[in-house]
């Protein structure tokens, strides 16, 4: 009887092992699986942008930019008034070989998105366009306006652009349809714990975009498109 009961004992404790450790990874695998979720949507939404005919002055300046910031689905908190955010990922292109980084993962919110449309949620693409954007993705979190300036990208093929001067520039589309969204006043922050998710350690943006310490071969697709149209 007392055999019976330790053996008993010990399978209770097996087994509460075994419970432990099916908890504990698909717990890992389903932040892996979220952050290889947004690096597939980024390259689904960055190859629709580059198809559309309206946007001939993205299509051209792409090669000009020094990072990419590619958010599939930004999410509106209100109807026309209210906050929005969304997820989303980040490559710059070297300055010395001109290849384009792994991705770093970001979360932007407060966003405004106009009254254009009301839409409750968008696809967005921004250019950062000087080594100041660069220079404030690397950083834990900043604010949109003051020292890093925004505008919306010019569309259409007849679009001007003359005299457009910002660090970010940006497009947004929401069901098909060009929407304006004011960057102004938001918050940009690094998603640590997705890169880690993602690279299997940690790793910051430094790390990622310009030490290129880490690695992942299924963005290889997201970095082909972009060094495609950067060309």
């Amino acid at each position: 009887m007392k055999k019976n009961v330790v053996i008993s004992g010990m399978l209770l404790v097996f087994a509460l092992i075994a419970t432990a450790a099916s908890l504990a990874v698909p717990a890992g695998a389903d932040d892996s699986l979220k952050a290889q979720g947004l690096v597939d949507k980024s390259y689904v939404t960055f190859r629709a942008f580059m198809a559309d005919p309206d946007m001939i002055w993205l299509h051209e300046h792409v090669r000009d930019a020094r990072g990419v910031i590619i958010i599939p689905q930004m999410l509106k908190g209100g109807f026309f008034l209210g906050g929005s955010g969304g997820s989303g990922v980040l490559v710059i292109r070297d300055e010395k070989t001109g290849e384009w980084s792994e991705p770093a993962f970001y979360n932007i919110g407060s966003v405004s998105f106009g009254l254009q449309i009301g839409a409750s949620a968008a696809e967005v693409v921004m250019l950062a366009m000087s080594q100041r954007a660069v220079d404030a993705l690397l950083t834990t979190s900043f604010k949109i306006g003051g020292d890093v300036s925004a505008a919306i990208g010019p569309v259409g093929s007849g679009a001007a652009a003359k005299g457009l001067r910002a660090d970010l520039i940006s497009y947004a589309k929401a069901k098909g349809a060009y929407l304006g969204i004011s960057l102004e006043g938001a918050v940009v922050d690094n998603a640590d714990s997705m890169s880690r998710a993602y690279y299997g350690q940690n790793a910051s943006p430094t790390d990622i975009l310009i030490r290129h310490d880490v690695k992942n071969p299924q963005a290889d697709e997201l970095r082909a498109a972009i060094t495609k149209a950067a060309k």
